[in-house]
């Protein structure tokens, strides 16, 4: 496989929010997504103004949020899950605070661009040596780019799996692995999990695969497909096709030498859409914000209208998620997305053009597929985790 892994600078957190609680912790959740609303208020000099986990034109460097049936989950910065989150759940009553979960383990996040594989094959190629290796991960699809959430305290033996994948280390940037003659996903937030830590990682996929359907249905994990909910996969634009417009609108700002603002650099009218969006809690939307990336979202079809014209991508698509309810299995299981991807490969006999993703959530994963695919894959995953099997 030809690929470019790099770490994104930063320490992350996982946050799971039931969907009984969403419109109370909306709030907070805007206030992630609009990064200059946390610096209201605060002086130009103090440390706060300096927001963190943010480049220097204000844009994350990485943040997920995702809606679903199941959960609401994030993947943000650790200094706004401590200094945004942490403050409002103390304000909760206790019973209500219990059931939000901000995961303790810190992570830091892999980027993926590869080419010469098809979308089934990225996914199985970049999880399985991590998940042979005992490493627990969760992994996230968008329109550009793969996304490998880690624990920060894996970092060596993930570098230690890359070496023996074939990977090398950037001779420009010790951060970033390189496979020979690669260059390239661009154009699938849950979690990789098998086996307890205290149980010797598979020796293969094929005994990965056992793994992981025997612990699945130990915890009674059974796929399901939410009636009526079809999603497309789009993108905003590309910050560029944004700079004409940037440039004839800033010239008359900043008379009095302020800063820069975030929304200089930004598609409001997509955002101003995105929070349309959040605000009317729909049955799924994930968006991703990457650095180097334009927002990537996967959405219900059901609220494509209140995009407009602001999206790029195959708006006449549909792709069906296949949910697997996770909050019965420990953070540190390992081998899930692996497991279940690499089983729906095999049994489909995918061809190089069919598309597979998958979201990782707090709580949650989602294999995401064609219709025609969708229907096959739960004809394969019933059997595999029915009790009587």
């Amino acid at each position: 496989m030809n690929a470019q892994i790099s770490y994104i600078d930063g320490s992350y957190t996982l946050i799971h929010i039931p969907l009984n609680l969403y419109s109370t912790l909306l709030q907070p959740i805007l206030r992630v997504l609009l990064p200059q609303s946390q610096s209201t208020g605060a002086s130009h000099d103090s440390p706060e103004f300096e927001l963190r986990g943010l480049s220097a034109d204000g844009q994350h460097g990485f943040l997920n949020i995702s809606v679903t049936p199941i959960e609401c989950s994030l993947v943000c910065h650790s200094s706004w899950a401590k200094n945004v989150f942490e403050p409002v759940l103390k304000a909760l009553p206790k019973e209500a605070a219990k059931t939000v979960s901000i995961l303790k383990d810190s992570y830091m996040i892999l980027a993926v661009i590869s080419a010469g594989l098809d979308a089934a094959g990225r996914v199985m190629e970049l999880t399985s040596p991590l998940a042979l290796a005992g490493i627990p991960l969760f992994f996230i699809t968008t329109y550009y780019s793969d996304f490998i959430l880690v624990p920060t305290k894996e970092r060596e033996n993930v570098t230690k799996s890359l070496l023996a994948k074939g990977f090398e280390l950037s001779s420009e940037n010790q951060s970033n692995f390189v496979s020979p003659g690669a260059y390239g996903h661009r154009r699938s937030p849950s979690r990789d999990s098998t086996s307890p830590p205290n149980t010797p990682p598979p020796t293969n996929v094929a005994d990965l695969q056992t793994r992981t359907f025997n612990l699945l249905k130990k915890r009674n994990v059974a796929p399901h497909i939410e009636e009526g909910l079809e999603l497309v996969h789009c993108s905003g634009r590309e910050v560029s096709q944004l700079a004409s417009f940037n440039h004839r609108s800033t010239g008359s700002r900043n008379p009095l030498g302020r800063r820069p603002s975030w929304a200089d650099n930004v598609d409001t009218k997509l955002y101003t859409c995105i929070i349309s969006a959040l605000v009317s809690q729909p049955r799924f939307m994930s968006i991703t914000l990457a650095q180097d990336d334009p927002p990537s979202l996967l959405l219900d079809k059901t609220v494509l209208d209140i995009f407009g014209d602001s999206l790029v991508g195959d708006t006449e698509g549909c792709l069906i998620p296949i949910f697997l309810d996770l909050d019965k299995l420990p953070f540190e299981s390992t081998g899930i997305v692996c497991g279940v991807a690499g089983r729906l490969v095999q049994d489909l006999q995918m061809a190089a053009s069919s598309e597979l993703s998958y979201l990782s959530t707090a709580q949650a994963g989602a294999v995401i597929l064609s219709e025609e695919q969708s229907i096959r894959a739960m004809d394969i995953l019933k059997p595999l985790l029915s009790k009587d099997a």
